[in-house]
């Protein structure tokens, strides 16, 4: 049983932890470039990125939910 739930454990925080990454790379790399070929200015890109972290940050940090039967053990 413990087994089963650490297997669970493992593949909510690997994908979360992918998007999170996706996240960070995105408001990096791409929201920068995009807004310097489409001619944003500086405080909308900032913004863009800062919403993109904050995404990131609530991706990575984010608790598996658990079903009502494995609460109980």
């Amino acid at each position: 049983m413990s087994q089963d739930l650490s297997r669970t454990v493992e593949t909510s925080n690997t994908g979360s932890l992918l998007i999170g990454t996706g996240l960070a790379v995105a408001s990096m790399i791409l929201v920068p470039a995009l807004a310097m070929r489409l001619g944003l200015g500086a405080s909308l890109t900032g913004a863009l990125r800062i919403a993109l972290m904050k995404a990131s940050s609530k991706a990575t940090n984010s608790k598996p939910k658990m079903s009502a039967s494995q609460e109980c053990h």
